[in-house]
């Protein structure tokens, strides 16, 4: 997809449709305007990530309409973002041109059908690049978080993992182990891809996996160092994660061949 170079559209998708999500991404990720920034299937994620407490910054959404088994829920988030201070902009990406009319009173900036194109994708970041002056930069986002009576602040890079347990979020780092209010699928929705799903209790920062383990139980060693340093944590990995979990690393690295 060609297009001019500049700052790119931090963007989040919503669709439930696992074919048009990542095409959707595809497109975006082609292009110089937009990184995605998360991709999520429900309305659930969706409010949580931009509507909780902990509620993340994104420069444009992308949202489908039919969310949960058929009801306009995407509508109703639409309304609800866009009553937020600040929001982010709005497109509606779907099937169906019933509730054009009805999007744009909500305020969307475009309204994108299905089947996506490239042409047609490429129209609307450009019309959002030149809405886009109109909203404060997102910016990179640091993780807050709490220990105690005290909020921490890390730069994403900094953590090394999230866990899962016990009703709680808890975000492992060099300082230590704080809790945080997002779930999980949140967290993987908005972080990118330097976050990886290992198991369905951790996800783990690709950038500070230094070893990996696979023997009667897979695991990876996740710090600053290796196990002998001991500036790390051990984190489990599922069975029918481990080899796309091998794959990944493998790639992202040289030296050694994949068959290794």
């Amino acid at each position: 997809m060609s297009t001019e170079a500049g700052e790119k559209l931090r963007s989040l998708v919503v669709e439930d449709e696992w074919t048009a999500r990542n095409y959707l991404v595809e497109l975006l990720d082609g292009s110089n305007l937009a990184e995605v920034a998360g991709a999520v299937a429900t309305a659930e994620e969706a409010r949580e990530i931009l509507l909780g407490d902990g509620r993340l910054a994104f420069d444009v959404v992308f949202l489908d309409i039919r969310l949960s088994g058929g009801r306009n829920e995407g509508l109703d988030i639409a309304r609800a973002v866009a009553a937020q201070p600040d929001p982010p902009l709005i497109v509606l990406a779907t099937a169906f041109n019933a509730h054009a009319l009805e999007a744009y009173d909500v305020g969307v900036a475009d309204y994108l059908l299905k089947p996506f194109t490239e042409q047609r994708v490429e129209q609307c970041l450009q019309k959002l690049r030149a809405l886009r002056p109109r909203l404060p930069p997102a910016g990179p986002v640091r993780i807050a978080a709490r220990r105690k009576k005290s909020l921490v602040f890390f730069e994403r890079d900094e953590v090394w993992a999230f866990e899962a347990a016990e009703r709680l979020t808890r975000v492992h780092t060099a300082h230590g182990v704080f809790d945080v209010d997002l779930s999980l699928s949140a967290i993987e929705a908005s972080f990118g891809r330097a976050l990886v799903r290992v198991h369905r209790n951790w996800l783990v920062n690709m950038t500070h996996i230094k070893e990996f383990e696979r023997d009667r139980r897979t695991r990876v060693w996740v710090g600053e160092g290796l196990v002998a340093d001991g500036r790390g944590i051990y984190v489990p990995v599922a069975r029918e994660r481990a080899q796309q979990l091998r794959d990944l690393l493998l790639a992202s690295a040289m030296g050694l061949r994949r068959t290794t």
